[in-house]
């Protein structure tokens, strides 16, 4: 449990900093949420790959896979954020964050993974 607590704490300070590098910037579009999603899948993917390749040390998937992930990345916010833009009438920005969201979530996994294959010679 210790491992996916500091890889949440981690995770959580990491989302939180491109939150607070964002913040100057006026967007009516989450950003902040969006880059720290799709950094979290590329993490995970990378990960996804070294496990396939001869099996990440289960600290190791629990520290980043379980808890550096899971505290980076953000369902909740992400769903937060889309439902004020629906609610402030921003409909084609919600639609844009799901699709975009989903849609470039799944590539950056895809791309965590490749650069696994790449880097761990697979």
């Amino acid at each position: 449990m210790i491992y996916v607590f500091l890889g949440g704490g981690l995770g959580s300070l990491c989302r939180y900093g491109i939150a607070k590098a964002l913040q100057p910037y006026d967007y009516t579009f989450p950003y902040a949420t969006l880059l720290a999603n799709i950094l979290s899948c590329i993490v995970l993917g990378f990960f996804v790959a070294w496990s396939l390749r001869e099996g990440v040390n289960d600290n190791l998937k629990l520290f980043f896979m379980v808890g550096f992930c899971g505290g980076f990345s953000t369902f909740s916010t992400f769903s937060s954020e889309t439902f004020r833009l629906f609610q402030d009438g921003h409909y084609a920005y919600g639609l844009a964050n799901i699709a975009v969201s989903v849609l470039v979530c799944l590539v950056a996994i895809y791309v965590g993974i490749r650069i696994g294959k790449v880097f761990l010679n697979i």
